[in-house]
């Protein structure tokens, strides 16, 4: 019996009190509505958040007006639609809080719960996107702080929306501009040397002719920000097939991949052009050929890809300007390929890039194992 008590007196602390419960509830609800408000504003993410701030604001009707349409209408008396979509509209052109009482909300149905409404607009960056709209049997002072509480609360995950959305369109834009960036030169190198192939081994030109069809059709792909580590290094091997085919023996290449990361989500292209980098700086001003060493491993939570060559070096200042967008050179987009690392990732999550003159040049990206909202 004194265990039990113990227990009892255990738990009582465990929980805290009444106002720490109450505070807990309300966090675990607000997430429970912060993913589908994160998708922006559209009839589908309202109507899965709108239960949540209805129990939020502990009213009898929440409804969630766009400055054109009422998307969504939670709780009791349905009849009041037309009067709740009618109040966000005062809310969105008035630009601030509304408050309707019964003379507003005329209603037939006895004992109806909804007699007063109070709205609240919803902003975006200055600019008003919808409105919240509590219905309820009475319109008090609390009722109003909260309304406007819980309608800056949605606005902020709607700025975050936002956000999301110009970062995916953002990163979308970047890949295009490096698929531009993809050298003309590398093309026509490659098509010339399938061609010197023809006829003295046309199954190698052949070969060679699948290679160079499989890497423009993974590099020219339409769909997905993300892909696999190991559809990336198998982009990559393909590349340097077509490099070997043009250079010959002077282009020696080692790769070492633990099979732990083949399936670690990279965003798309974003190896490609430092290898690519690696050959332009490594080899082609290098009669002697070099070698390109390609490393990924398995870090605890991280994936660690190392691209090193033992070429000519670059100066490390001008390496820091370009990867500060001040260079005009992008030395085959590697400030591409760092912004949409930190974009995707975090700042920490930059490259690394060690170099110096006649020291060669090693390439180092980091990437989380998992990542919420990334994957291929």
């Amino acid at each position: 019996m004194a265990f039990e008590g113990l227990r009892s007196r255990w738990h009582a602390r465990q929980l805290g009190s009444d106002a720490d419960l109450a505070t807990f509830r309300t966090l675990h609800t607000a997430s429970l509505a912060s993913p589908a408000l994160r998708e922006g504003l559209n009839p589908e993410s309202v109507g899965r958040s709108l239960k949540h701030l209805r129990t939020l604001l502990g009213t009898a009707a929440v409804a969630i007006a766009d400055t054109h349409h009422l998307l969504g209408y939670d709780g009791l008396s349905t009849h009041h639609e037309d009067q709740a979509h009618h109040v966000a509209g005062r809310a969105i052109e008035a630009t601030t809080t509304v408050v309707a009482g019964p003379s507003d909300l005329t209603c037939t149905t006895d004992g109806c719960l909804v007699q007063n409404a109070i709205a609240s607009p919803l902003l975006v960056e200055d600019r008003v996107v919808g409105a919240l709209v509590a219905l309820s049997d009475r319109a008090s002072a609390g009722l109003l702080r909260a309304t406007e509480e819980v309608a800056s609360w949605v606005s902020g995950q709607l700025e975050l929306a936002e956000l999301d959305a110009s970062r995916h369109r953002l990163m979308r834009a970047e890949v295009r501009a490096l698929r531009a960036q993809i050298s003309p030169h590398f093309i026509y190198n490659s098509l010339g040397a399938i061609a010197s192939f023809v006829r003295t081994d046309p199954d190698r030109a052949r070969d060679l002719l699948l290679e160079f069809a499989d890497f423009t059709r993974y590099s020219f792909r339409q769909h997905g920000e993300f892909t696999t580590l190991a559809e990336e290094l198998r982009s990559i091997e393909r590349y340097l097939l077509l490099e070997q085919a043009r250079f010959g023996d002077r282009l020696r290449v080692t790769l070492q991949v633990a099979p732990e990361v083949l399936g670690v989500s990279v965003p798309f292209l974003c190896l490609q052009p430092l290898v690519e980098n690696a050959v332009q700086h490594g080899l082609e001003a290098n009669p002697d050929g070099g070698l390109i060493s390609i490393e990924a491993r398995d870090i605890d939570r991280e994936c660690m890809i190392a691209i090193e060559d033992n070429g000519a070096g670059q100066d490390p200042e001008r390496i820091r300007r370009v990867l500060a967008g001040i260079a005009g050179d992008d030395s085959v987009g590697l400030a591409n390929v760092d912004e949409r690392l930190r974009a995707a990732f975090g700042d920490e999550y930059g490259l690394v890039v060690e170099t110096a003159p006649g020291a060669g040049t090693r390439v180092v990206v980091r990437v989380p194992k998992f990542a919420p909202g990334v994957g291929p």
